[in-house]
């Protein structure tokens, strides 16, 4: 492996550095190593086999509760936040508009992503991860940096570590030994969470796509919308309603690309476009009795939704930032009647209200990823920091365009394509998983 966060993750449990008193140097070492020890590793078809036995199904351990309620990133948190900041600035940013032309990522950038190890995080040390404890706050903060540089890209970045961190979480002995060795290497698979579905008023727990029982597994009917990097996916967590003795609940499978019947249709959208979302089509897909994951239960798939929620609540806030950093020397410097525009009152106060919703929406989108990190009911915050996302992200979306003019409207400038991205946080279920 090069390096990368898998290094700062794995020195962060090192208790050896204090006693000998060289954590700082190395600190230091590996953060400017990661910053410019990028690798490019081609992505390659690939059957899943075990490569491993396990005993039992390896899970991330809680941390334990701090004595004071504080939502402050710790030492390692920040240095993981400014490399991926780096990345996302340096080498998101600027491909996004290219990206967004072309309905696809450029060559060799989500290689270049994966090398910065976003999906070993959630993987424990003992699957070959560098996850020393469940931590959906350093999630919550790797995703809202990475949508500071481009909110599309970066779903196409996270979206196979939604599909690992499912495996981590709810996978059995079997699928964990099966599937997880391929999201530790070098060459990281595409892989998507696919839950939305193209249906008015569509609601995650009562998905069209139907799942029933056969003497050797599961059969799957329906189709999936807006699935992040289709095309090249190898291996899709697909929500279902499984047919059961008391009607229908919904489930979720895993389904490899190479399955019968599977086919995928581009479905470009009018935001994420960088992401370069498809159209999953199952039809009559047949499914090993081992595809189901979590077994099935309602409590998993709640906790699906929920984890899914807070992550698109994270890249609200990333973009929205984003949206603010860039309209603030803006309008410092835009000069109308011989002075910066943003000496009107009008401006000054769109500006401020852009930057009180921001730091709202931020605080109840931790709070609740710091809750559901410990383990604690975490429904109410997590209902939050959806809505204040899908609210306000858009607001802040349509204020950016509103502050710039007519510049707002055009592509040289890229507002206009995170208002379409920030579109899409009231709209969309799944993709992402913290």
């Amino acid at each position: 492996m090069g390096l990368g966060l898998a290094a700062l993750t794995r020195l962060a449990g090192s208790r050896t550095l204090d006693r000998v008193g060289l954590r700082e140097p190395v600190r230091n070492l590996l953060a400017a190593a990661t910053k410019n020890g990028f690798r490019v590793a081609g992505a390659a078809n690939r059957t899943f086999a075990s490569a491993r036995r396990l005993g039992a199904p390896a899970r991330p351990a809680r941390p334990g509760e701090r004595e004071l309620f504080d939502l402050t990133p710790t030492e390692e948190q920040r240095m993981i936040v400014e490399t991926v900041g780096e990345f996302a600035a340096e080498q998101l940013r600027p491909a996004a508009a290219e990206a967004d032309a072309k309905l696809n990522p450029p060559d060799g950038l989500l290689a270049r992503a994966a090398e910065l190890g976003v999906t070993l995080i959630g993987i424990p040390e003992e699957l070959g991860g560098a996850g020393t404890e469940r931590s959906v706050v350093t999630s919550a903060l790797i995703a809202e940096a990475l949508a500071h540089g481009d909110l599309g890209l970066a779903l196409a970045v996270l979206a196979p570590s939604a599909v690992s961190t499912a495996l981590v979480l709810w996978g059995d002995t079997q699928q964990q030994a099966d599937y997880l060795p391929a999201f530790v290497g070098e060459n990281v698979p595409a892989a998507a969470f696919a839950l939305q579905e193209s249906k008015p008023l569509f609601d995650p727990f009562q998905p069209t796509t139907r799942a029933r029982r056969t003497p050797s597994g599961y059969r799957l009917d329906g189709v999936k919308s807006l699935v992040p990097r289709a095309a090249q996916a190898e291996l899709f967590v697909v929500s279902a309603a499984l047919e059961g003795p008391g009607g229908f609940r919904p489930a979720l499978f895993l389904v490899e690309s190479s399955a019968s019947g599977l086919t995928v249709e581009a479905e470009p959208a009018m935001g994420l476009r960088g992401a370069a979302t498809g159209k999953l089509h199952l039809d009559n897909v047949s499914l090993p009795a081992g595809a189901l994951l979590g077994g099935g239960s309602p409590e998993t798939f709640t906790e699906a939704v929920r984890l899914s929620r807070l992550g698109w609540a994270a890249l609200a806030c990333g973009a929205g930032k984003a949206v603010l950093d860039y309209v603030v020397p803006y309008v410092n410097e835009r000069k109308a009647f011989g002075e910066p525009i943003s000496h009107r009152q009008a401006v000054a106060f769109s500006v401020a209200d852009i930057a009180i919703e921001l730091e709202g929406m931020r605080l109840v989108m931790l709070r609740a990823a710091a809750r559901a990190e410990q383990g604690r009911t975490y429904a109410r915050e997590a209902a939050l920091a959806r809505k204040l996302a899908a609210d306000k992200g858009m607001r802040i979306g349509n204020a950016g365009v509103q502050l710039l003019g007519g510049h707002g409207f055009v592509k040289e400038h890229p507002v206009e394509r995170w208002y379409r991205d920030l579109r899409a946080i009231g709209v969309l279920e799944g993709i992402v998983l913290l």
